[in-house]
């Protein structure tokens, strides 16, 4: 099978590609900028483009299937080709389901938590050798890609609800079909494709329609979004509600509770033990066996930049995380708090998302940051200018997190000095963001601040 990837460097879209060539498929591809680490995992793969940029020459009918990723416009020169010679041309999301459809596929969604749940599902299952397919949104330890594509029977899917492709304005997890599906909650996000709460959430009560007749639907059992819409469906399909795993904390060490049983485990957080429990089900659904799956969390150290311990001293941490939604910074927020309740909390997170710098939007983070000792916010005006958003001000940021201690920097040199001047004797630092603090080697930085400390 010859085909062809129209913004081969993305994330996802070059994980695909490995994991095609993986499979023996002949590939070509294009973008027009590829960046690490996507560059050099294509280079190794003999995948990277010879010429960055567009080229319609590339587009012969000889393609089997034309694969388009986000990053690509509507009028990318290469697509209008395919298009004009009435190619085979599909999201990678629809390309998924085409390799998956005859395999059982769990497809895990919700507004937070995805990758975590995913990561832990696959983790258990590579610790019982049980074979599976998967695509997740994070690189994770012992797995090569974040795609697998092969003859096994099973397939483990991050269903993400974000658009296709340029041309399907569908959600990702509409394609895969889930024959068992999980729900985390719903909380609103991608405001630039779901300008209103309600049109977010349609999207989920789509994604539980396109469950099978005969499949199973795991949810979180507190959230009242996902309840309004089993409520209003009245599915016919097995239903599982789910809660937080019983665990404690002792001395920095979080325990899990089962029928007197303690089992100790890597991660901590009550939303980490949310998606913890969101797992378990998943895997006993599979046919896993309790005491095995808890045999194997033990291990789970946590998805890539998901509370990812970073530096570390004999009384400090630094810590670096993926939240930047506002549901996902008050929960990371909170699971540092509870941790480590007798040290200083120093909460930093960067506003990079189109979300998170939208006007409309900034107010849904109010007490997010509460339980902080120190809370700082940074963004960057030339991002939003870039991102064509309205300009936003230090003023309107600060008031929209509410507390009025809140430190707002719009100059990445400010806080990183900021943060390079602080005493870290007995304090956790939290860095948060799905960016870089605008050029900010997080993990040499986090090393850096702790070393300066001795």
């Amino acid at each position: 099978m010859r085909i062809h990837l129209i913004a081969i460097g993305g994330s996802a879209m070059h994980n695909v590609a490995l994991a095609l060539h993986q499979k023996g498929y002949q590939l070509s591809g294009s973008d027009d900028e590829i960046f690490e680490p996507s560059k050099s995992r294509l280079k190794e793969a003999g995948l990277l483009p010879e010429e960055i940029g567009w080229d319609p020459d590339r587009i012969t009918e000889d393609l089997d299937v034309v694969i388009l990723g986000m990053h690509a416009r509507k009028d990318n020169p290469e697509l209008l080709r395919a298009q004009e010679l009435g190619l085979n041309v599909v999201s990678y999301p629809e390309f998924i389901y085409q390799q998956a459809k005859d395999k059982k596929r769990v497809v895990i969604a919700g507004s937070h938590g995805k990758t975590s749940m995913t990561a832990m599902i696959l983790h258990v299952l590579s610790k019982l050798n049980i074979n599976c397919d998967y695509l997740v949104g994070a690189q994770l330890e012992g797995f090569h890609t974040m795609v697998k594509l092969s003859d096994a029977p099973l397939m483990i899917i991050e269903g993400d609800e974000y658009l296709s492709s340029p041309i399907d304005r569908r959600p990702k997890f509409l394609w895969y079909r889930a024959n068992i599906a999980v729900i985390s909650g719903i909380a609103w996000d991608h405001i630039n494709v779901f300008p209103t709460f309600e049109d977010y959430k349609s999207q989920f009560a789509a994604f539980v329609n396109s469950i099978s007749d005969d499949g199973s639907l795991i949810y979180y059992e507190d959230d009242e979004q996902i309840k309004s819409i089993l409520k209003s469906q009245k599915p016919t399909f097995e239903l599982k509600a789910y809660n937080t795993h019983p665990y404690q904390v002792e001395d920095g060490r979080t325990l899990l509770l089962d029928n007197g049983d303690k089992h100790e485990v890597e991660i901590f957080g009550k939303h980490n033990l949310q998606n913890l429990n969101a797992a378990l089900n998943v895997c006993l659904k599979l046919g896993a066996d309790k005491s095995d799956f808890y045999d194997a969390i033990a291990t789970f150290k946590g998805a890539a930049k998901r509370m990812e311990l970073i530096a570390e001293s004999a009384n400090s941490k630094v810590f670096k995380d993926f939240a930047h939604a506002p549901s996902k910074l008050k929960a990371s927020v909170a699971a540092a708090k509870e941790q480590f309740p007798n040290k200083r909390l120093i909460a930093c997170v960067e506003l990079h998302t189109f979300s998170s710098l939208t006007k409309a939007f900034l107010d849904q983070y109010s007490g997010s940051m509460d339980m902080a000792d120190r809370a700082m916010v940074y963004y960057n005006p030339h991002t939003i200018a870039h991102k064509g958003l309205e300009e936003i001000s230090k003023e309107e940021v600060k008031s929209a997190f509410s507390p009025s201690d809140i430190e707002v920097f719009n100059d990445s040199s400010e806080i990183r000095k900021s943060l390079e001047a602080e005493n870290y004797e007995d304090t956790i630092l939290l860095l948060m963001t799905s960016g870089n603090f605008d050029g900010i080697k997080l993990d040499d930085f986090g090393k850096e601040l702790l070393a300066d400390q001795s």
